[in-house]
């Protein structure tokens, strides 16, 4: 069971929150669980996600299970900083698709005194490390790893198994394009 600690919450310090696991592993279901909580305290907040996921609203966060709530579209991680003013919480979705950028712009929200909460896949459909999630990982100070359900035994799924002819690195989808599989049922399908 999760327990979410952060002891510097009533402090002005700012921090970096990273949720990360793979596809249907309910990354983005835990940031809008975040997200409604800080808005329920009434804290001021602003949600971010990439220009490029528009899979399920152009205004909106959706996670798979069809939670929603409203959200800025950025292209370029710099965007970010311009657009927030007097928030005391930024929350950015599929960070994996943003620029190499996005890694300065969380730590200078952090030290401007913002919590900061980012979601996105660790890794990509080969199972390599995704995009800045790496470095955003090793400069967050929580880090919460979710997993799925392997659809072909049971276990704990950790690798999005993309079962298109596509080969790009960044290919937008759902239950169309992916499956999650465990380390096990991942490597017998070949990648």
């Amino acid at each position: 069971m999760f327990l979410e600690q952060f002891p510097l919450e009533h402090k002005p310090n700012g921090w970096i929150e990273v949720i990360c696991g793979s596809m249907f592993s309910g990354k983005t279901e835990e940031l809008i669980r975040r997200v409604k909580r800080t808005q329920f305290a009434q804290q001021k907040l602003i949600l971010f996600k990439p220009d490029i996921d528009r899979r399920y609203s152009d205004e909106d966060v959706v996670s798979h299970q069809g939670s929603a709530v409203p959200a800025v579209l950025v292209a370029h991680s710099n965007e970010i900083l311009l657009l927030v003013n007097d928030e005391r919480i930024v929350a950015i979705d599929e960070a994996q698709f943003f620029d190499p950028g996005i890694v300065d712009v969380c730590s200078k929200l952090a030290n401007r005194g913002i919590r900061v909460i980012c979601a996105g896949l660790d890794m990509d459909y080969l199972g390599n490390p995704f995009g800045p999630m790496p470095a955003l990982l090793s400069i967050a100070e929580y880090v919460t790893k979710v997993h799925a359900i392997c659809v072909s035994c049971g276990n704990l799924a950790q690798f999005s198994y993309r079962f298109t002819e596509e080969s790009t690195q960044v290919l937008v989808g759902a239950v169309e394009s992916y499956k999650p599989l465990c380390r096990t049922c991942y490597n017998s399908v070949g990648h």
